[in-house]
């Protein structure tokens, strides 16, 4: 039998984003099917769905580029045989970096602009292309960052993106509460060990640093970031809206810890 302390059994959840087991999105799906929910996906490409199919078994996987407006609008049509959905989990990046680092100065216009509507912009086309799918009081949940105020050079434009994403959360949780009782809020994560994070320049050291900032000395996890999205997706979650929750392991509030400041001024 499944816990239902988060009164999700047997309500239909769209997840994006799923990547592979070390993913937010991956953590969040198994901890929608340990609670007796059914997740549905959506993954950007024919070949990434037939590899996300085998870490899922059953459960439907789509295909939906969301840089194509008429991808996400065939999406919304092949989820109305699923709905009403419970909840939308957007866990959806992009930045180009093959051309490797650049001061953030020097942003390429292409780049930018990229990034703001697959990492930003999408999250409000789904919310309003799926609106005719989405159950009255449905969560919609985006995974952001920590800070978007704390210049990390090596993060560069995605900050501002992820800053816009913030803002959306707020901008939509308002338009949709005048039509429903929908509720949009995002996890804010610190600094995490993912395929995405990966590619980032310099992400590495900067996650070691982050590291020691915690207030217990070891980095927010995976599953901690993914139990929150559970909870915000979750009708106990009722009375938080327009939100971005923290989890970072205490790192925003770490970095004048002691230790971090005598190695900072008496290095060895």
């Amino acid at each position: 039998m499944s816990n239902d302390f988060l009164q999700l059994a047997g309500k239909h959840v769209l997840v994006t984003g799923l990547s592979n087991k070390r993913s937010v999105a991956y953590h969040i799906a198994k901890g929608l099917k340990d609670a007796g929910a059914q997740p549905i996906f959506s993954v950007r490409t024919e070949e990434r769905r037939e590899s996300i199919q085998k870490l899922v078994g059953d459960s439907p996987v789509f295909v939906c580029d969301v840089s194509d407006e008429a991808q996400i609008a065939c999406l919304a049509q092949e989820l109305k045989a699923h709905a009403p959905l419970a909840g939308l989990v957007h866990s959806i990046a992009f930045a180009n970096y093959e051309d490797g680092f650049k001061p953030f100065v020097e942003t390429p216009r292409k780049d930018f602009l990229a990034a703001m509507q697959v990492s930003c912009f999408s999250f409000v086309e789904l919310a309003n292309a799926l609106r005719p799918c989405l159950a009255e009081d449905a969560s919609l949940v985006t995974i952001s960052i920590s800070t978007t105020t704390m210049a990390a050079e090596n993060y560069g434009y995605m900050a501002p993106i992820k800053a816009a994403l913030d803002s959306s959360v707020v901008f939509l949780a308002q338009s949709l509460s005048e039509m429903s009782s929908v509720r949009v809020n995002s996890v804010r994560a610190g600094l995490l060990k993912t395929r995405s994070s990966a590619g980032i320049p310099g992400y590495a050291d900067a996650y070691l640093y982050g590291e020691q900032a915690t207030m217990r000395g070891r980095g927010v996890q995976t599953d901690e970031v993914a139990s929150t999205a559970l909870f915000l997706l979750s009708p106990r979650s009722s009375g938080i809206n327009a939100q971005g929750l923290v989890v970072d392991a205490g790192m925003g509030s770490g970095y004048f810890q002691k230790d971090l400041v005598r190695k900072a001024t008496l290095p060895e």
